[in-house]
């Protein structure tokens, strides 16, 4: 009967240990885990394990000298906006426009999308005109910044584009003019005798919301006769 028995694979294997740490004749190979330890013993081991090393490396660690200083911001700063300088106290994370509206109270440039979108807040920097709600203020703070508020003339003189887009009926809600003006002016401080395209371009980051497009670009090229 045994040669006509089914195959058997277990007779290909001898009776001895698989795991061979375990035998008689592994006594002396090092295990890397006691075999009569239970798995929970075990984990709580390598837990404590842990917790010890990382508490020896903050108990043998060496202090290092605060350094806040070096990265300490002055909030008193000095600001020049429209000819006048001004000492006041801006958070690091200030933006321009915040500054001039709430703590200067020029009120004149308008924050509108704050996010650089819609072209309300520009002011001029240098003669550079700029979206003062996504500026910090503490990055202008040695340029002279121009608000709507310092175009017109000392004695109170409308600037040749306040009168132009007055007479172009620029103007409808009024809410972007300051942003309009602004960048009209700082064109053609540069730029005196623009053409279409060109004074086009310079005002297109300036939205209006009531589409008095054509009243404003009207009103900057009669500017450029006068100025």
């Amino acid at each position: 009967m045994d040669g006509i028995a089914p195959y058997d694979p277990t007779t290909q294997y001898t009776s001895e240990p698989a795991i061979k740490e375990i035998g008689p004749e592994g006594h002396d190979i090092p295990l890397w885990k006691p075999v009569n330890m239970s798995r929970r013993a075990f984990l709580r081991g390598v837990v404590c394990s842990g917790t010890v090393i990382a508490g020896s490396a903050f108990l043998f660690s060496t202090a290092t000298k605060a350094r806040a200083d070096e990265r300490a911001v002055e909030r008193m700063i000095r600001l020049t906006v429209n000819g006048r300088t001004h000492t006041v106290d801006v958070a690091p994370n200030e933006t321009l426009a915040h500054t001039i509206r709430y703590r200067l109270g020029l009120t004149g440039t308008k924050i509108g999308c704050n996010h650089t979108e819609c072209g309300a807040c520009t002011v001029m920097a240098e003669g550079t005109t700029i979206y003062s709600c996504s500026t910090l203020t503490h990055r202008v703070r040695d340029k002279e910044i121009t608000t709507v508020e310092g175009i017109a003339a000392p004695d109170g003189t409308l600037h040749p584009v306040q009168q132009a887009f007055i007479e172009e009926l620029a103007p409808q809600c009024g809410f972007c003019t300051p942003g309009q003006v602004v960048s009209a002016v700082a064109l053609l401080q540069k730029n005196p005798k623009p053409t279409v395209d060109e004074a086009r371009l310079a005002m297109s980051g300036n939205l209006c919301r009531c589409g008095a497009y054509d009243h404003y670009l009207r009103g900057v090229m009669k500017a450029a006769e006068r100025v």
